[in-house]
């Protein structure tokens, strides 16, 4: 007899009560996508590299009033709150107040050292369905 697996899916307000709460560690590299807490892989040299050279480049071609941020959380629905390592957002820094998670991204970039086909086909669908502007991998 074939037993059924069950998963729970969960949602960002449970994701972040998790947070809170200390159920999960700051140096713990996970995800919320569609519902599912997701292990990120660890960043070798090359990674971290090119992320400080497209942060770098992206904030000398942007003006005031854009923040380029740095894996940092993006909540892009109710059960998605991926931290891409780089997206672009509207507003000054001075402007936020309290916890304050980006929503509305104009343009999200994934270096993708070893992640290529998640990058494509998992979260480009899903920054798709958000209506993420521009993605770059």
């Amino acid at each position: 007899m074939a037993s059924v697996v069950r998963t729970k899916r969960w949602s960002r307000i449970e994701y972040e009560r998790l947070i809170d709460l200390g159920i999960f560690h700051e140096d713990e590299r996970l995800e919320l996508l569609g519902g599912n807490l997701v292990v990120r892989e660890p960043q070798g040299d090359p990674h971290a590299l090119a992320i400080e050279l497209c942060q770098d480049a992206l904030r000398a071609a942007l003006g005031p009033g854009w923040r380029v941020r740095v894996q940092l959380p993006v909540a892009l629905d109710d059960e998605s709150e991926p931290e891409p390592d780089l997206s672009v957002v509207q507003g000054r820094l001075r402007e936020i107040t309290g916890r304050s998670i980006p929503s509305d991204p104009v343009l999200i970039v994934e270096v993708a050292e070893s992640s290529l086909a998640f990058d494509r086909r998992d979260k480009g669908g899903l920054y798709a369905r958000a209506g993420v502007a521009d993605y770059w991998i």
